[in-house]
């Protein structure tokens, strides 16, 4: 039991250690990862319907080309399955191998992956799409590995009192990314139009699409690159933290060391910080029902954290289908109020600029203060309520944006749809979207911390294909003429699907009773790794 109290005596350090610039450079370290994560996977949405025009405009069609609704699912959605895939993998390999050794790779990938993304070759439309698919399945993988890694090593680092705020601040560099996205997707399509100047679809259909719209598209998506790279080296000499070294790699000398190199506290003598490292008496007993070691298939796992991942999985899972089907498709809904002009009004660029003009003005008014009030506030009102809060107001306001939903459409009511959808975000932000990525990284066990944050991470992509695929179908008019137009099935219509959203963020609401309230506790509290088996 001494070694156990050593080891508490440890890690109250790293608890009740003060503020300090060091927690900043992790924040600023880690939170431009999550910058380029949200700008790589968000960015495409903006340029979707300009692709479409490029390699899918038929000749003498009354409306420019859109994207096929197999290749627009495909192209939206493959960076999702590759963001699983890495989530699943990167969370296992960080609590196998360290989250140090691995966290310079996802950012690797993520950097290659960008430029390529905007070098995809091909001769014909297919080969495009195909080689675009390809390289963004692989900056999807590099993107999953951040999220576990990221989560973990922030609230491995931070102090008990902060320690949500810290987590906090770097996923709301989300809400930045985002607005970068729209940011330079206007700058770049305002150069452009300057110098290639074009009129609308409806008056010359092909010098509506100067053949440099294709240069357009590709910078946008190469430009992913350039923030993660400019943090690459500083990304590379972050020290593992103290409390995967102590715990689970056994290496007490190194982690007091690394402890009081970069977050100045006491250093610890050489006989305490083994003693520290000591396993407690039931890190690595075997479960008594199974005789299996503590691990992540074992009963005691399930006993003592069985609904708790349950718990953070489904309300993860269920945020995203609200929350990324809303996301990649509001261009849709924008046009389907009529906030955004008739394609066939527009030239390919001017499109392209309406589209990042209502995405940065969402994220402007919704989605960055939204992010920035959960960093305020989690530390004063809990994880608990802010979550129960922000799945009950996005179902208020997806239901007053359906119910009435025919008095939104209406000439001079699309400021007051918008308005709406903006509160929607922002209790999306200040709810839910932030607190379902900082709780899985407090309440699991040092040796399987990142594992339970990426398989959390994992259930949430689920949910962003389900939205993001299904909505793209659900939304589409119930009217089977207009259906086929785009190439579609008949689908429920944008109103409806507006219903089913909301339903789901009732259900999160429900579920997140099953989630503890990790607020003012220290990780070992949490996790009960202390407490015999």
């Amino acid at each position: 039991m001494a070694g156990g109290q050593n080891k508490m005596q440890v890690l109250s350090a790293l608890d009740s250690a003060k503020t300090q610039w060091y927690h900043f450079t992790a924040i600023i370290v880690a939170g431009m990862g999550f910058f380029t994560d949200a700008y790589d996977l968000f960015c495409i949405s903006l340029v979707t319907k300009l692709l479409g025009r490029i390699y899918y405009t038929v000749d003498g069609s009354p409306n420019p080309g859109s994207l096929p609704p197999n290749v627009s699912a495909a192209v939206n959605g493959v960076a999702f399955v590759g963001t699983l895939s890495g989530q699943l993998f990167f969370g296992w390999l960080g609590d196998r191998a360290g989250r140090k050794s691995v966290y310079g790779i996802t950012l690797l990938l993520m950097i290659i992956c960008s430029v390529a993304s905007g070098l995809s070759f091909g001769h014909s439309p297919a080969g495009v799409m195909s080689t675009l698919c390809f390289f963004r399945f692989w900056l999807g993988f590099g993107i999953g590995g951040d999220y576990p890694l990221s989560a973990t090593i922030m609230s491995e680092y931070a102090n008990k009192k902060t320690r949500g705020a810290f987590i906090a601040a770097v996923f709301a560099m989300q809400g930045f990314g985002i607005l970068a996205g729209g940011a330079v997707a206007i700058g770049i399509t305002a150069i452009f139009n300057a110098r290639f100047p074009a009129p609308p679809y409806a008056a010359d259909p092909a010098a509506s699409m100067p053949p440099e719209a294709d240069y357009v598209w590709r910078i946008v998506l190469m430009f992913g690159a350039l923030p993660a790279a400019l943090t690459f080296y500083w990304r590379m000499k972050m020290p593992e933290t103290a409390r995967y070294t102590a715990l689970v790699a056994r290496n007490a000398e190194r982690a007091a060391a690394d402890m009081a190199r970069v977050l100045n506290v006491v250093e610890f003598a050489k006989d305490d910080a083994e003693a520290a490292a000591a396993p407690a008496a039931n890190t690595t007993s075997a479960c008594p029902k199974c005789s299996r070691p503590f691990g992540l298939l074992s009963c005691e796992f399930a006993r003592r954290h069985g609904w708790h991942l349950v718990g953070t999985a489904s309300t993860w899972f269920l945020l995203d289908i609200a929350y990324y089907s809303q996301n990649l498709f509001q261009k849709d809904i924008f046009s389907a109020v009529g906030w955004i002009p008739a394609a066939r009004t527009m030239s390919a660029l001017g499109e392209l600029f309406h589209i990042a003009r209502a995405q940065t003005l969402i994220a402007l008014c919704g989605t960055v203060p939204g992010y920035w009030f959960t960093v305020a506030f989690i530390d004063v009102l809990g994880r608990f309520k802010i979550q129960l809060a922000g799945f009950l107001m996005m179902a208020a306001f997806m239901l007053g944006l359906a119910v009435p939903y025919e008095h939104w459409r209406s000439a001079g009511n699309q400021t007051g749809f918008v308005v709406m959808y903006a509160f929607a975000f922002f209790f999306a932000n200040f709810g839910p979207n932030a607190t379902t990525f900082i709780v899985p990284a407090e309440i699991y066990p040092a040796r399987l911390r990142a594992t339970c944050h990426g398989i959390s991470a994992a259930a949430g992509k689920v949910g962003a294909i389900v939205g993001s695929f299904g909505f793209m179908y659900l939304a589409q008019s119930p009217d089977p003429a207009k259906a086929a137009a785009h190439g579609y099935p008949r689908g429920i219509g944008v109103q409806n699907s507006l219903f089913a959203l909301a339903g789901c963020s009732l259900a999160g609401f429900m579920l997140t009773f099953l989630v503890p309230e990790p607020k003012g506790k220290s990780l070992e509290e949490m996790s009960r790794e202390n407490e015999p088996a």
